[in-house]
């Protein structure tokens, strides 16, 4: 008789910050996802996560999400600039290194696509580079809210350019100052 192999358990855990609330899950081997409740296609996320882990997701804490919220905490406060909390990466392999390289890019400091597709050595991918930022499922411990724009200014940011703004700005860096008018003219 064949045996089937149970689902391995991912953790949900929502916690609040001072930009909104996070949805937080974590494998036994690290967090695989960060993400503000209120973007679209949360369900989609958590489906893919399933998949891709074989999966079922519970309510629930763990130590990794503990560790997290501890970290979240000291970052917003201005204590923590390089997150420590382990990550399971769910992606494919050049998604995954994009990811790293955006580790790469220290707190209060910001990259360009470009900028970040020269330092990857792949200074003609910066559309690919951007895609790949686009899909990080972990805010903030992958500093995606990093990368601007050539001339300075505030771009995409799947939580909102507001969120984007308020963490540069934790972070104490300049940003193009036009931008800066036309969201509070918005």
């Amino acid at each position: 008789m064949k045996k089937n192999n149970p689902l391995s358990i991912i953790y949900l855990q929502k916690i609040e910050s001072p930009i909104g609330t996070l949805v937080v899950c974590a494998s036994e081997k690290g967090i695989c996802l960060v993400e503000f409740a209120d973007i679209q296609d949360l369900e989609r996320e958590y489906q893919q996560i399933c998949k891709e882990k074989q999966a079922q997701i519970v309510e629930g804490s763990s130590d990794l999400i503990e560790q997290l919220r501890g970290e979240l905490d000291a970052y917003f406060k201005g204590e923590l600039k390089v997150f420590t909390v382990p990550l399971d990466l769910i992606g494919t392999e050049f998604q995954k290194s994009i990811w790293l390289g955006l580790q790469s890019i220290p707190y209060g400091e910001t990259k360009s696509y470009k900028q970040q597709s020269e330092l990857l050595q792949i200074p003609k991918s910066i559309r690919a580079v951007a895609n790949a930022n686009g899909k990080n499922r972990i805010a903030l411990v992958i500093p995606c809210h990093r990368i601007i724009g050539t001339d300075g200014s505030l771009t995409g940011y799947r939580g909102g350019v507001w969120r984007k703004k308020f963490l540069l700005e934790l972070e104490n860096k300049e940003y193009n100052q036009t931008e800066q008018l036309t969201l509070a003219l918005e």
